[in-house]
């Protein structure tokens, strides 16, 4: 676990990225107070697919009925 001051976090911030990235814990205070922890946010595992949520949703027959008058209102 490494804590920096946010000065010390811009001025070095490509360095702390690679360092997250590699697995290291990255803490950015202000005021010795610890503000933020840096993580990589990880590649995309796959492709999206189309259907792959087939039979997972349910949206019932109201949602296709008209919205009542004190409802539409606001959207003239």
């Amino acid at each position: 676990m490494r804590v920096v001051t946010v000065h010390k976090a811009k001025s070095d911030l490509a360095k702390l990225v690679e360092q997250a990235c590699l697995g290291e814990e990255i803490f950015i205070s202000r005021d010795a107070t610890t503000m933020l922890r840096l993580v990589p946010v990880g590649t995309i595992g796959r492709q999206r697919q189309p259907g792959a949520l087939r039979g997972k949703l349910y949206v019932g027959p109201e949602f296709f009925e008209p919205l009542p008058a004190n409802e539409r209102s606001p959207w003239g």
